[in-house]
């Protein structure tokens, strides 16, 4: 395999429970992988902000990460923006009014997110803030959500005891392919532009490094991973994704995210190059 990119889901599959990952090993991959001209995609539902801190000692030893952001609606060649898939104001007004109507709404909490900040109404409480704090960075609020002054490229709604599978299918009926609703499995449900997922995040970095499918390794365990693992040949799916999910893709990692899964896959592929 010519090998060329290796893109990475982070929650559940390049990060234990604990939301860590072996920093030195890590490391030392990197730089065998930066000799060879291979680069590393984190591909996720987090936010550009979240994922660079997640890197920081990563990038304070002077390696460069690249990222497909919030679901695949910003995508980053190391710092510089590729592309961006936005939510045009009358897209989002429908999501929110959507929102509003839900029988099952009452109790969620709705973030809009920007290349530059996040967004919450003036009724969040502090404590709420400060729980989304870890994951949403620069977070303002505002007296109605449509007040934003960014364009958004996503809005998430979190659910303490809602089956987001559920609010998911809800909204695909209710609009199509007109945005894409995707869930991430711990209570949040993403809307983007449509046709925006980590895939098509992804395939604007190929186009721009000039990377085919079949020079890609992707992995993930959850719904907002599948578009990716299914485009591309070498695919995993991790042992500790649910059974739901790891029927749906062929390949799978010997180890889970707990046991360095990701970067015991990326040794297996280093030793075959």
């Amino acid at each position: 395999m010519d090998l060329k990119v290796i893109a990475s889901d982070m929650d559940g599959t390049f990060l234990s429970d604990d939301k860590l990952y072996n920093i030195d090993r890590f490391y030392e991959q990197l730089i065998e992988m930066r000799r060879r001209h291979i680069r590393f995609v984190a591909a996720s539902g987090n936010k550009i902000s979240h994922l660079r801190t997640i890197f920081q000692p990563i990038l304070d030893k002077g390696l460069e990460i690249s990222y497909v952001a919030s679901n695949g609606a910003a995508s980053y060649d190391g710092d510089q923006l590729v592309h961006a898939s936005f939510l045009s104001d009358e897209q989002l007004q429908k999501v929110i009014d959507w929102n509003a109507e839900n029988p099952d709404s009452d109790d969620n909490f709705v973030i809009l997110t920007g290349l530059n900040k996040s967004f919450v109404s003036n009724h969040a409480t502090t404590e709420v803030i400060d729980i989304i704090s870890e994951w949403y960075h620069n977070i303002e609020q505002v007296d109605k959500l449509m007040a934003a002054d960014e364009k958004i490229l996503e809005v998430t709604f979190l659910w303490k005891h809602a089956d987001v599978a559920k609010q998911v299918k809800r909204l695909r009926q209710v609009f199509g392919d007109e945005v894409h609703s995707t869930g991430s499995g711990f209570g949040n449900v993403d809307v983007l532009a449509a046709n925006t997922n980590k895939a098509t995040g992804l395939k604007f970095l190929q186009n721009r490094w000039q990377v085919a499918d079949d020079q890609v390794v992707a992995f993930g365990d959850n719904e907002n991973d599948l578009e990716m693992l299914k485009k591309y040949p070498a695919g995993y799916v991790m042992s500790n994704a649910a059974a739901s999910i790891q029927k749906k893709i062929n390949l799978k990692t010997a180890l889970d995210n707990n046991h360095d899964g990701v970067l015991d896959m990326i040794d297996k592929f280093l030793s075959k190059a």
